[in-house]
C-alpha cells in the first residue's frame, strides 16, 4: 500500500529535497506540492493525499490554519498532518496540535527520521514521529495556557465514560509510549494495547494519538512535568 504524501512548503527548495526523499522510497510517494496553505488543503482534497507535511510559518494562510480546515472537514478524517518546524520550541506546535495535527518534525531531522514520521503518521500508532522528540508535547502543553481555568470541562467530564484500564493506558500514551512499551509496563499484550487505544480515541473523540496526549492534558488526567 503507497503512502501518498503532500508537502507544503513555501521554500521551493525544500520541497524539491524533500520529494526527492520521498520518491526514493518503494512504499510511499509525492501527490502534490503546495507553497501557501490555502494551496496546501485544495490540494489535499484534489489529490487524496493520507500525510500533509506541513511548514508552519507561510504566507498568507499559515500551516496552523491550513491544519484547522483538514482537520475541520469530515472527508479529509483519514488524513494526517505532521507539522514542520525550524525550531524546537514552537508556540505554535501547540496549538497545530490542538487543532488537529497529528505530531511535528523538526527541519533538522534526519532523513530516516522525517521517512518514519510519514509511515507512524500514516499507520496512526505514534504520538509523535522519531522517538528524539518523546516528551516534547507535554513541554509544549505546558508552556501553553494550561492551568485549571484552560482545562476543558466537556473532555473532563467524557473522562468517565473510561474504563480504569482504558484511563491507565492513556496515561501511558500521554508519557508517549508506544504499544510494545505500553504492554510491557502493564504486562498484557500488545493487542490488547491497542484495543484499549482504539476505544480510548472513540469515547473521548480523538482522530489519533496525539489527540489523545492533548485531551489527557487538557483534561487535567495528566500534568505537565515542571522540571
Amino acid at each position: 500500500m503507497t503512502i501518498r504524501v503532500l508537502l507544503a512548503d513555501d521554500q521551493a527548495l525544500l520541497r524539491s529535497a524533500f520529494r526527492v526523499l520521498v520518491d526514493s522510497e518503494s512504499d510511499m510517494e509525492v501527490v502534490g506540492e503546495a507553497s501557501d496553505g490555502a494551496e496546501a488543503v485544495r490540494l489535499t482534497r484534489e489529490s487524496g493525499a493520507d500525510v500533509v507535511l506541513m511548514d508552519i510559518r507561510m504566507p498568507g494562510t499559515d500551516g496552523l490554519a491550513a491544519t484547522r480546515l483538514i482537520s475541520a472537514d469530515a472527508s479529509l478524517a483519514h488524513v494526517r498532518v505532521v507539522i514542520l518546524t525550524t525550531f524546537e520550541v514552537d508556540d505554535y506546535v501547540v496549538q497545530a496540535l490542538r487543532a488537529g495535527a497529528s505530531g511535528f518534525l523538526g527541519k533538522g531531522s534526519e532523513p530516516e527520521e522525517l521517512l518514519s514520521a510519514i509511515r507512524v503518521a500514516a499507520g496512526g500508532e505514534a504520538l509523535l514521529s522519531p522517538t528524539a522528540t518523546k516528551g516534547l508535547i507535554a513541554r509544549f502543553l505546558a508552556q501553553g495556557d494550561m492551568g485549571d481555568e484552560g482545562r476543558d470541562p466537556a473532555r473532563t467530564e467524557r473522562l468517565h465514560a473510561l474504563t480504569s484500564r482504558e484511563r491507565e493506558v492513556l496515561v501511558q500514551v500521554a508519557g508517549g509510549h508506544s504499544n510494545d512499551e505500553i504492554a510491557e509496563r502493564l504486562e498484557v499484550s500488545p493487542l490488547t494495547v491497542k484495543t484499549h487505544v482504539n476505544r480510548a480515541m472513540a469515547k473521548l473523540g480523538a482522530r489519533d494519538r496525539a489527540q489523545l496526549v492533548v485531551i489527557a492534558y487538557e483534561s487535567g488526567l495528566v500534568r505537565p512535568r515542571t522540571d
